[in-house]
């Protein structure tokens, strides 16, 4: 049976690092075999062998609970990992009282936990990224250290080792989550592009040829009739930009596009141009300057008149973004901003010059009598963080 897009999503997001932990859970219990294998070979010359094999009992167990538990998403959180990585130091640090001298300063034999040692970091590294992986390396290298209770070269080597194995892993984890977001962003916006496209089909098959056939027979009949025909004509356009208007769905980074947005505002009276491709911006800047282009547009409506034509451009030139809006009114006389705002009424100061302060933008006006008003906002990327 095929998925829906909502069922896909959900799988697709439940846990992305389960094969890490997987892996993780495979190389316990490899590193379990090895480190048997390694009491086995010893065991005539440790000083407390008993020991040895109590060691390795509480591995046996510790590994048995901690596969169930790596297993399953209640077991992959931060106190489990930290007491796994906990009772490993704790475990490596007996090897002093197991092996003899000789075996730890002459013949380098492994610690008791040899490398079933590594699996902490390996887990920390699933579960918090590479700082987290890397430091779990450390820690149990550390260990390594004090146990060993002499630097060499090949110690040098196990410490680089397992830091390196934490840190990698922890960064093919966080690589995992990242890519299985932007995967359900795109699962949903195939979703949500599929409804539109149903929505489109349904709409225009009734809903728009009716609006269409009621604004033509109005303007030919005329009078009220010709009323109710401009106000069909204005809904019609708004249906098409609704369902033509592409998905808003943001980024892993909080980035939303722009243009969905500004193309619902248009009407017959407003042209809204926008680039073929995706404006991403912060999704508060973003909300903040489509709420300012709907301010400046019900400045039109209020003082242009209603014959009154309005254009929305947005363009996005890389390192910003610049909005426009312009309409064909009489323009705004000179001083007219500076006495409304002394009367109290903060409209333009505060919903657009406001607005544009606060995202670090900069905003430019050309008006004059019969000249039309224009509003040029600038807002670069980096400042409009939201």
């Amino acid at each position: 049976m095929r998925k829906e897009p909502a069922e896909r999503v959900t799988k697709v997001i439940d846990d992305p690092t389960t094969p890490l932990w997987r892996g993780t859970i495979a190389l316990r219990i490899v590193t379990f075999l090895f480190a048997t294998a390694n009491i086995i070979a010893n065991q005539s010359d440790y000083v407390r062998p008993w020991l040895a094999w109590a060691t390795l009992g509480v591995m046996a167990l510790w590994s048995v609970f901690t596969s169930r538990a790596y297993s399953t998403t209640w077991g992959r959180r931060w106190p489990l990992v930290l007491v796994d990585l906990a009772l490993t130091c704790g475990l490596m640090s007996l090897s002093p009282l197991i092996m003899s001298d000789y075996q730890l300063l002459v013949q380098h034999v492994p610690l008791i936990t040899t490398i079933w040692a590594c699996v902490p970091a390996v887990a920390l590294g699933a579960l918090g990224g590479a700082a987290a992986g890397f430091g779990g390396g450390l820690t149990v290298g550390l260990f390594t250290y004090l146990s060993h209770r002499s630097p060499s070269l090949d110690l040098l080597r196990d410490v680089v080792l397992l830091a390196g194995a934490g840190m990698v892993v922890g960064m093919a984890s966080a690589t995992a989550r990242r890519s299985a977001v932007l995967l359900a962003q795109a699962l949903r916006a195939e979703a949500a592009t599929a409804e539109r496209e149903r929505l489109a089909r349904s709409i225009h098959d009734s809903v728009l040829q009716v609006l269409a056939r009621v604004r033509k027979r109005g303007l030919e009949v005329g009078g009220e009739a010709a009323e109710l025909a401009t106000m069909a004509g204005e809904q019609e356009v708004a249906l098409r930009n609704l369902v033509a208007a592409a998905p808003g769905d943001s980024t892993v980074d909080g980035e939303i596009d722009m243009r969905p947005g500004l193309q619902l505002l248009a009407t017959p009276r407003i042209q809204v141009s926008t680039p073929a491709t995706q404006v991403m911006l912060k999704a508060a800047a973003a909300n903040e300057l489509t709420s300012l282009v709907r301010e400046a547009l019900s400045n039109v409506d209020k003082h242009a008149g209603e014959d009154a034509r309005a254009w929305v451009l947005l363009e996005d030139l890389g390192e910003e973004i610049v909005l426009s809006v312009r309409d064909d009114g009489p323009g705004i006389p000179e001083g007219r901003i500076a006495v409304a705002a002394a009367e109290g009424r903060m409209g333009i100061e505060k919903s657009i010059k406001g607005r544009v302060e606060s995202l670090g933008g900069t905003l430019e006006l050309q008006t004059g009598p019969g000249e039309g008003t224009e509003w040029e906002v600038r807002v670069f990327r980096k400042g409009a963080a939201g």
